[in-house]
């Protein structure tokens, strides 16, 4: 058994600290959780000091094939199968060192984070624990056409699908519009017809499966909601001239308990963003009070691996974003950890700091409740009960 101390302990749930806690870990699961100072016999303990435990953080939304350099397509592209493996690893570890215990990943090739979902499942130290789409579907030249998971018609997704289903994947991505990423695509149209879009979340249910919809825009989103998908990630409700979160839509969402992953955050220190980004920020940050107040479940995703500012082990940095848009520091620390647990499907097992749950947990400097800076100075790292950074 293993006794983790600390200064103070955020549970995944809030609304404040518990202070002087012991969290007792046995097999890789917590055992219980103690306030206060509590006597130990026969007992390793790690203490933290001054640091302030939390759930070890979940990023709702990663692509670990991608290098988050200049050319990421490029560098996908020529990259073999052994390379990118490589790269996956070292992407996951970057992740984990910044406190991230769980990914879900949405977008590889060849089904590779499902080989590295195996490898951390072996052993933690490797990386987090791993939800894995493989490639997502996606139309002939579609939104990462590259990746290989391009399907069209109602047969070819129902196939698709199943192939996610056969081999083992978690849930089923699907590019619902284009993207900027990639060359000829565009993010304001949707891809797929409702009768597509449709049989795949009519298959990937049948097996098992979530379904998520790449969406920026309110036209996707609003065929996303329509045609039942659990999840929209981005869900900026972007038009090509701004911003539109259709109020439908939105109490669409509530009402069938559509989730929204949000991809907030970035490394500081890069360049400022277009005009056209930039100018739509306040109505961004509107918008998403009216997703909370309509009831609307918000996780935190990063999209790392896109671009260099959004690399691999950046995650805090959309925890602090979150609260430039409008969250406090408990609403962005619930959806960094329980609520991307619920997103995920991990709920009951990820994302809290309670006896039953697995025991993963991140420690940083200061009080995050205070000041939710905190999170970008990890001191302490677990995950399945052991230290690994």
């Amino acid at each position: 058994m293993l006794a983790v101390r600390a200064r103070a302990l955020f549970d995944g749930v809030g609304p404040g600290l518990v202070e002087r806690p012991t969290v007792l870990i046995e097999n890789g699961r917590i055992a219980a959780v103690h306030p206060g100072g509590l006597p130990l016999v026969g007992t390793d303990v790690l203490d933290l000091g001054a640091a302030t435990l939390l759930p070890g953080f979940i990023d709702t939304h990663t692509h670990l094939a991608f290098d988050a350099s200049d050319d990421v397509i490029g560098r996908l592209t020529a990259a073999d199968d052994s390379t990118l493996l490589q790269r996956v690893r070292t992407a996951a570890r970057a992740s984990l060192a910044a406190g991230v215990t769980t990914v879900r990943d949405l977008g590889d090739r060849a089904y590779l984070t499902l080989r590295l979902r195996t490898e951390t499942a072996q052993d933690p130290a490797a990386g987090p624990h791993v939800v894995a789409s493989g490639p997502p579907l996606t139309t002939i030249r579609g939104h990462c056409w590259f990746l290989g998971g391009q399907a069209e018609g109602v047969d070819g997704v129902r196939a698709a699908v199943r192939e996610r289903a056969e081999r083992g994947a978690d849930l089923v991505k699907v590019m619902v519009t284009g993207g900027d990423l990639t060359p000829g695509s565009d993010p304001y149209s949707v891809q797929y017809s409702r009768d597509e879009l449709r049989a795949i979340v009519d298959e990937a249910h049948h097996h098992g499966l979530r379904t998520t919809a790449h969406a920026h825009a309110t036209t996707g989103i609003r065929e996303a909601v329509a045609t039942g998908f659990d999840t929209v990630e981005h869900c900026f409700f972007l038009t090509e001239t701004g911003v539109d979160f259709d109020r439908q839509v939105i109490e669409e969402m509530a009402h069938r308990g559509t989730t929204a992953s949000l991809t907030l955050g970035a490394l500081p220190g890069g360049p400022p963003p277009p005009a056209h980004i930039a100018r739509r920020i306040p109505s961004l940050v509107t918008g998403l009070a009216t997703l909370r107040e309509a009831g609307v479940t918000m996780a935190l995703g990063s999209d790392s691996g896109i671009f260099p500012v959004k690399a691999h082990g950046s995650y805090p940095h959309g925890i602090t974003a979150m609260t430039d848009f409008g969250f406090t520091p408990v609403e962005a620390l619930r959806a960094a950890t329980s609520t991307a647990a619920l997103v995920c499907g991990l709920a009951g097992r990820k994302g809290r700091i309670a006896a039953g749950y697995d025991a993963d947990l991140v420690a940083v400097g200061g009080d995050p409740v205070a000041d939710v800076r905190a999170v970008l100075d990890v001191v302490a790292v677990v995950r399945g009960g052991q230290r690994v950074g």
